[in-house]
Order: structure tokens, then sequence, then C-alpha cells
């Protein structure tokens, strides 16, 4: 749900599971903003990234989310450690915020061979 002063450009969530900290705090709640350009150059830049291109989506989401619980850095290292169903979570939390809005794709009749573009249904939507 996004936040009255964020123009639309920063959403809340709360993950399944969550964080816990040294200090035995659990970190659920959560605000991510909407990537841009400069995320993925970054992204792309980071060393640990072009040693392992799998690891670009961890990096990705600790630029973007830009609080979590009580912390206001979330590093890849922190993410790492989450488990799997907080991390899928966060992936398709990711891609709903950042392809929001109509998704219309090109297709065509098989038929008569009329064009025409078909909404693509982002998961989770109904």
């Amino acid at each position: 749900m996004p936040r009255q002063d964020s123009l639309d450009t920063e959403f809340e969530f709360v993950l399944p599971r969550g964080s816990i900290d040294r200090d035995n705090r659990r970190h659920r709640e959560g605000v991510m903003r909407l990537a841009t350009a400069k995320d993925e150059i970054i992204v792309q830049q980071n060393k640990k990234v072009r040693e392992n291109p799998a690891y670009s989506f961890l990096v990705m989401l600790s630029r973007t989310i830009v609080k979590l619980g009580s912390l206001d850095y979330v590093s890849p290292a922190l993410l790492e450690n989450l488990v799997l169903l907080d991390i899928s979570y966060l992936r398709e939390y990711y891609n709903q915020i950042n392809q929001q809005g109509d998704i219309h794709i090109p297709a065509q009749c098989p038929q008569c061979n009329a064009q025409f573009s078909v909404e693509l249904e982002l998961a989770g939507e109904s």
C-alpha cells in the first residue's frame, strides 16, 4: 500500500517471516521504492554480481528496500539470511510494484490475423 507522502514511489510490505537481529528483534514491516535505471547500472557494476550474476537480485533489493522494521539500511548480506519464503515474497512484490499499471502485450489472432493487445495480469491480482 503506498505511503501518502511518497507520490506512489514507495510501497509498504510485511514479510511472512522477517529477519531477526542480534538483539532478537524481528523485522517484518518494510518499505520498498521503485527501482531506477541508476539502480540497474550500480547493480551491474557490483563486484559480487560480476562474479555471480544470481546475486544481482539481492543487490537490487538492498538498494530498493529503504526500511525494514527499525533498520534504515538493508544490505545484501542481511538479505542472504532471509528464509526462502521471504525472498520469494520480496521477488514477487518487487515485480508487482515495478510493473504496476496496465501492462499490455501485442497479440495476433491465429485465425484472422487481426492484431490487438492483451492485458497481462500480474500474480496476485484478480
